[in-house]
């Protein structure tokens, strides 16, 4: 299907107008829909690995590999994804479309492939997946620094993190070494960016839904404890990377669990109960804390830190996007601002993944990691179900509907 989408009045269009495959119009929708179907694949990759069906990654190793996809292939997707259609709302500048577009489409899927099934070696596989962040961050700089947008570079400072991450990453496995303290600096980066990000949109999404409804009090304005807030919050994080587990870093740990909690407390959440997709955003950013929680029961040794990697990987960061994806995917492709019983199905299985897969490390191991493998599947799988066929379709006119 190809699109020629008119620019609304006022703001940045959402689409541009333009010949065309639609999937190819703006930024979320390739990335949205290949970080869902790469989140389902991806995992199954790595559960038929773990019966012994299947070596993904190949001389990478399928440990190493799945832990490299979910931070690097699936993650950076989404961020992708939701950046591009973010920046240009920030910048006032027009979103990248069209062919540049589908070529980082292209590149990513590349590197997807070729390091997963590497046909042509697992140095050519990890050359040609470790560019995609570097220029995905360059793409970001380029466009907040054209649009004198100078607050906004802290954003583009954790994309940068993350490419970081990723070639040390590939440096410790290729090495012989143990990647994992790089696996730490991406999930820190990740988190860093929800808390700045995530706690700009959830507030002020939840703003907008309580002013509809007529329900008082409203979030309470960001302000310098928000800025504490992500600052202790860094600060905890980078300690965690280089030191999970000491005393410090639990002390840290605890710290910021409860620095967030009283931010997510500020936000009124528990208002939204009757539109889960606004609640569901709380409750990515409720992972965020209890993430830090567990970083701090790590610190103390009554945790593993691989216990408190999966609160934040598979709660925190696949909570918050899959929250975020399902609202924008929504909104940006004309569909009404309120949760289906498909989109709460796909929250409540992620949540039932998050749950499972700390739990394994106290016991039954297996089993609860199957079943948070399963429910992950089953989480984005239903997203890319329901909302699939609307990132390749025109935009929908509700004022026609």
């Amino acid at each position: 299907m190809t699109t020629s989408e008119p620019r609304p009045a006022g703001g940045i269009p959402r689409g541009l107008a333009r010949t065309g495959p639609v999937l190819f119009s703006y930024g979320f929708r390739p990335f949205f829909l290949g970080g869902g179907i790469w989140a389902v694949v991806a995992m199954a990759l790595w559960v038929a690995a773990l019966s012994g069906a299947g070596a993904p990654g190949g001389a990478y190793g399928a440990s190493f590999w799945h832990m490299h996809e979910m931070l690097f292939g699936f993650g950076p997707a989404v961020v992708s994804g939701f950046l591009m259609t973010a920046v240009p709302n920030w910048t006032g500048r027009m979103p990248l479309a069209g062919r540049p577009l589908m070529a980082l489409a292209a590149f990513w899927l590349a590197g997807r492939v070729l390091f997963t099934w590497p046909v042509a070696g697992v140095g050519a596989g990890v050359a040609i997946e470790a560019v995609f962040l570097p220029v995905m961050a360059a793409v970001f700089l380029t466009e907040i620094v054209a649009g004198r947008k100078w607050r906004d570079l802290k954003v583009v400072g954790a994309v940068a993190l993350l490419a970081a991450a990723n070639l040390w990453f590939h440096a410790a496995v290729l090495g012989g070494g143990d990647p994992r303290m790089a696996a730490r600096a991406a999930v820190a980066a990740y988190i860093v960016l929800i808390v700045i990000v995530g706690g700009r949109i959830t507030p002020s999404f939840t703003r907008n839904w309580l002013n509809r409804q007529g329900i008082k009090p409203l979030p309470v304005p960001y302000n310098g404890y928000d800025t504490l807030t992500a600052c202790v919050s860094a600060a905890v994080l980078a300690l965690w990377t280089v030191a999970p587990e000491t005393a410090l870093t639990g002390g840290g740990g605890a710290a910021a669990a409860g620095l967030n909690l009283i931010r997510l407390w500020r936000w009124r959440g528990w208002r939204t109960a009757a539109e889960p997709l606004v609640l569901a955003l709380h409750g990515g950013y409720l992972m965020v804390a209890l993430g830090f929680a567990a970083i701090g029961l790590a610190g103390f040794g009554w945790l593993s830190t691989a216990g408190a990697v999966h609160v934040l990987t598979v709660g925190a960061i696949g909570g918050e996007m899959l929250a975020v994806m399902t609202r924008a995917t929504r909104g940006h492709t004309g569909r009404a601002l309120t949760a289906s019983p498909l989109t709460v199905a796909s929250y409540l299985a992620l949540i039932v993944a998050a749950l499972s897969r700390p739990a394994a490390e106290f016991g039954a191991h297996d089993m609860l990691v199957a079943v948070s493998g399963g429910a992950w599947m089953l989480a984005f799988g239903l997203f890319v179900l329901e909302h699939g066929p609307w990132l390749i379709a025109r935009r929908r006119d509700l004022r026609g509907s």
